[in-house]
């Protein structure tokens, strides 16, 4: 991979980064924040919980993205970004563009998630 594509990934991912960073923190400080009033309707106060559960698991499954994220970004910087971690072949630019945090050619992917069907069966 060439310095220009990777500078690309690199600026695409400290941007999703940064997005995901930022939401976070809003939900951190919406949850956090003073001024709620109290919900005094029963129903209205399970709608709330529904809702704020509803939001952590999205951010749980966010915080796990960003920890992906940042993997991806050490690897660009320690020379391994777009190297398959199974056959060491070059994950393909349309693959990464797509899923820019990948560790694995489409065709490792494609085995791997073949043999967990496998053992599900």
């Amino acid at each position: 991979m060439d310095p220009k594509e990777l500078e690309y990934f690199r600026t695409l991912l400290h941007e999703h980064l940064e997005d995901l960073l930022g939401k976070a923190e809003d939900t951190r400080s919406g949850m956090t924040g003073e001024g709620a009033a109290p919900l005094p309707d029963p129903t209205d106060r399970a709608s709330l919980e529904t809702d704020r559960n509803f939001t952590l698991r999205i951010r749980d499954r966010e915080r796990k993205l960003i920890l992906k994220i940042r993997e991806a970004l050490e690897r660009i910087e320690d020379g391994t970004y777009g190297i398959c971690e199974i056959c060491g072949g070059e994950i393909s630019l349309k693959r990464l563009r797509a899923r820019p945090v990948t560790t694995m050619c489409i065709h490792c992917k494609s085995r791997m998630e073949a043999l967990e069907r496998a053992r599900r069966q």
